[in-house]
């Protein structure tokens, strides 16, 4: 099952300048080794039957015919295969001569594309030799008898749509791959005889990003490799597949001898996009032709791509401006609140695990924001059944570190005087017996924030809200959830961040919060010692129970931010952490968060405001909207 993948190839074949028979050689090895990957479609160099450097020789008309016969024999080498071939070659029509792109698909050409916008700047002299594509002629004939020619030509396969640009094409102010996109195109190929200079590699790679994000496409480039002539130029040979604003492959360049990078284009995931962007289909302009292939072809594992197993952090070189950017915006999300309410303080629960741990740091940042004492911000602890010594010890720890106001109110005693009331046996550990605790708390901290005037800031994260691991009305419910938008990969991630960036005092206490296991700490542990009241050991450990937090943060970007299916994300999940879970656990895990998820939502209908951080949200007033009974899928 191919799950709306497209495998995809850009080649490089040696080439020597004139040689067509050569050309079509090498072009057809490379077809061949493309349908032992399983390439679906591959994209070869611009004028790659005679090569982009022939220059005066172009108007040969030997030259014109050998190229035409090399074409021929590439074509019928087709017939039978399970791939779509681009090649590039001079065509001659009305004695004008057109740089084309011919699409090959079982032994015939279905279409020609010609070069649209010719360069005729500096080292460029395209318009000395061939005519622009904008032409009245919308066929041509060849030997395989009236074909479509122009720019204006989509080709759709059983699976997707394709359309074609050709090197400077993508340089010009509104490239014709924006049309072809908007008129349906998934994929964009571009072949291409683009030389090498100094720098222009890093700005190709830009644009080829920005107009893959720009047009939510899958954006294939060959450019023409070092077979070409170096009398005035050196060309590189360079490739890369893009999807959506990102290369996801890209070849070596300067090789001496042929070469093509393969992946895969996720087609639903671009659709996924298009759909959700209200503006896309609104500047539909002229009319296109649609070139129906009736192609599908057969899927062939393994994949070649690989799925980044942590969608929401971000790269080693990325890592400081964007952590950075979370906090700054959860930052001034909360000071703005906080001054809006003309609040005198900020009330936050603290007990030494991440998420309060970051809500905290949140807090003193919104403080400093708006040049407010850090003692108008009231940490609170609240140690009950299942508390730990560890966790109440760096809570103490950081609260004395950052300067803020600290209150401590153990629960045991009140909780234990109202399950009593309402009839509960204290030594069931039910939920309960957990939930009391949560509520407890929460009951704490909203009537702390009356007696100081203060705001609840709520400590709940992003997983926390889809797997709905938080207790109704206790730890659900705040007055600003600074967490909301952030999972809880990210807020390890966050809180080990500011870590290598404080002081060594705050590093310390924050480096061993990030080494203690997640949990609520509402239980406590079977024959366990206590010190001062306190467990020595964590008893509840949350990724026991719900399953590890790497994989549901997995499950939440693709099934938030795409909508895949559960087969999808399961495929995906077990490429991505192949080295880490067995398949058995993904789906065991999947189907709890599946569940989860559904039966959960009446929570989120009614979460506090909070802000957006990364492309998913769980917000009812925004991002996510869905019916509380909904039936699980």
């Amino acid at each position: 099952m191919d799950y709306g993948f497209v495998r995809v190839a850009a080649a490089v074949p040696r080439l020597r300048v004139g040689d067509c028979k050569w050309n079509a050689q090498e072009t057809i090895k490379q077809i061949d080794e493309a349908i032992v990957q399983g390439v679906q479609i591959i994209c070869f160099p611009e004028l790659g039957m005679t090569g982009y450097t022939c220059a005066d020789l172009f108007f040969n008309h030997r030259l014109q015919n050998k190229a035409m016969i090399a074409l021929q024999r590439v074509c019928q080498h087709t017939k039978g295969k399970n791939i779509i071939a681009i090649v590039g070659a001079p065509l001659m029509i009305l004695n004008q001569l057109y740089n084309c792109s011919f699409v090959m698909i079982d032994g015939d050409v279905v279409g020609v594309v010609p070069k649209l916008n010719l360069p005729n700047t500096g080292e460029f002299y395209e318009k000395r030799w061939f005519a622009s594509g904008r032409t009245d002629i919308n066929s041509v004939e060849l030997w395989s008898g009236d074909v479509p020619f122009g720019h204006d030509l989509l080709f759709l396969t059983n699976n997707f749509g394709f359309g074609i640009e050709m090197c400077e094409d993508l340089w010009c102010p509104l490239p014709p791959s924006t049309q072809l996109c908007v008129q349906g195109a998934d994929l964009i190929f571009n072949p291409s005889a683009s030389n090498c200079i100094t720098g222009k590699h890093e700005f190709r790679r830009q644009m080829l990003c920005q107009q893959s994000a720009r047009t939510h496409c899958g954006y294939i480039y060959s450019s023409a490799g070092i077979g070409e002539s170096t009398t005035d130029l050196v060309f590189s040979g360079s490739t890369y597949i893009a999807e959506n604003g990102e290369i996801i492959a890209e070849g070596e360049r300067f090789l001496p001898n042929s070469s093509m990078i393969v992946s895969e284009i996720d087609i639903e995931r671009l659709r996924s996009d298009r759909e959700r962007n209200t503006n896309f289909n609104l500047d539909k302009k002229g009319t296109y032709r649609k070139i129906y292939t009736g192609m599908s072809i057969d899927w062939v594992e393994p994949i070649h791509r690989t799925f980044n197993p942590h969608p929401f952090l971000p790269s080693p070189e990325e890592s400081a401006d964007y952590c950075n950017d979370v906090l700054t915006i959860q930052t001034v999300g909360l000071a703005r609140r906080w001054e809006h309410t003309h609040a005198d303080t900020l009330v936050v629960g603290i007990s030494g695990g991440l998420d309060s741990t970051l809500a905290l740091l949140v807090a003193t940042r919104a403080a400093d924001f708006l040049n407010i004492d850090h003692k108008k911000v009231i940490g609170v602890t609240m140690p009950g059944f299942g508390t730990s010594g560890r966790t109440y010890q760096n809570a103490l720890d950081l609260m004395t570190q950052l300067g803020v106001e600290q209150i401590e109110i153990p629960i045991g005693e009140a909780t234990t005087q109202h399950l009593s009331a309402i009839g509960h046996d204290i030594s069931i550990h039910n939920s309960t017996y957990e939930n009391a605790q949560a509520r407890e708390r929460t009951q704490i901290l909203m009537d702390l924030a009356n007696e100081y005037n203060g705001l609840v800031v709520g400590t709940g994260d992003l997983s926390e809200l889809a797997l709905g691991w938080a207790t109704y009305n206790g730890d659900q419910m705040s007055m600003y959830g600074v967490n909301a938008g952030i999972p809880k990969t990210l807020v390890r991630y966050l809180v080990n961040y500011v870590a290598s960036i404080e002081k060594e005092d705050i590093s310390r206490t924050l480096k061993d919060i990030v080494d203690t296991p997640v949990s609520p700490e509402l239980l406590p542990a079977e024959n366990a010692t206590e010190e001062n009241g306190l467990q020595t050991e964590i008893a509840q450990k949350t990724e026991d129970n719900v399953g590890p937090y790497e994989l549901h943060d997995f499950f939440i970007y693709y099934f938030l931010r795409y909508g895949f299916s559960r087969e999808k994300i399961a495929y995906m999940a077990n490429l991505a952490f192949a080295d880490e879970y067995e398949s058995e656990e993904i789906d065991k895990w999947l189907e709890t968060f599946m569940k989860r998820f559904f039966t959960q939502q009446f929570k989120r209908s009614c979460m506090p405001d909070g802000p957006k951080v990364t492309s998913v949200s769980l917000s009812p007033r925004g991002d996510w909207r869905m019916p509380s009974d909904m039936n699980i899928f």
